[in-house]
């Protein structure tokens, strides 16, 4: 199989980060350094920073409640990075990112095939979140948020909000733009004081307390699998 699968399937990163490390002649198969595109096979030895890694026998995705202030990252050179926080015993890493002032529902795996499959824009996948603002929101408000805001040189896709206090939302979003929320409430005039995610595809935050995680159950792993295609 080529070498980014093979390190997504390690649970080393997903593929485009693999691609990256490559890149940066952090992988070397057989004692030499890797080559983009390059074959490998499950009987050689491949090593990431001079450690050896080897294929996934058990897949393992994990629901976790991110304090604010942890970073998603699976990068060591960051302090408050999600991996050491967790400390989960697997090598893991997060499927996507939840900003560092956010808090709420993220998934960890070391299926590196779903993790590609839910971060893919065009699968439109939902994710759901209450978010609080520093003044009154309005019908204006609202209505703007649900039909695009123009950010980062784009319109945002439409969107389901709706009013849950005075000063206090819920968005569903179907793509995931760096800082989309802050950005969009920014482009209206508004400052976002809390953002929490509730909901990624069919998986809900549900009551886990902050800064603990579960493993997913067999049946939200299958449905997992099915709204991505993965299962029939």
């Amino acid at each position: 199989m080529r070498l980014n699968k093979f390190l997504s399937d390690a649970g080393v990163c997903s593929r485009r980060q693999a691609d990256r490390m490559v890149e940066e002649g952090r992988i070397t198969v057989d004692g030499k350094v890797a080559l983009m595109g390059q074959q490998v096979t499950e009987d050689q030895k491949v090593c990431v920073d001079g450690k050896p890694v080897s294929l996934v026998k058990k897949k393992v995705i994990l629901a976790f409640n991110k304090p604010k202030g942890i970073v998603c990252t699976s990068e060591k050179r960051e302090k408050d990075n999600i991996i050491d926080y967790i400390n989960y015993p697997e090598r893991i890493y997060p499927v996507g990112r939840l900003d560092k002032d956010s808090e709420g529902l993220i998934l960890l795996t070391n299926d590196g095939e779903l993790m590609n499959e839910i971060l893919r824009a065009r699968n439109y996948h939902e994710k759901e979140y209450e978010v609080k603002v520093n003044r009154p929101i309005n019908a204006k408000f609202l209505k703007e948020m649900s039909e695009g805001v123009e950010i980062l040189d784009t319109v945002t896709r439409p969107c389901v909000v709706r009013q849950t206090g005075t000063c206090t939302f819920r968005i569903i979003l179907t793509q995931g733009l760096n800082r989309q929320i802050r950005r969009m409430c920014e482009a209206l005039g508004y400052r976002v004081r809390d953002l929490k995610r509730y909901r990624i595809m069919s998986i809900h935050l549900g009551n886990l307390p902050v800064g603990k995680y579960r493993e997913l159950t067999a049946k939200e792993y299958r449905e997992l699998e099915r709204m991505t295609g993965r299962r029939q």
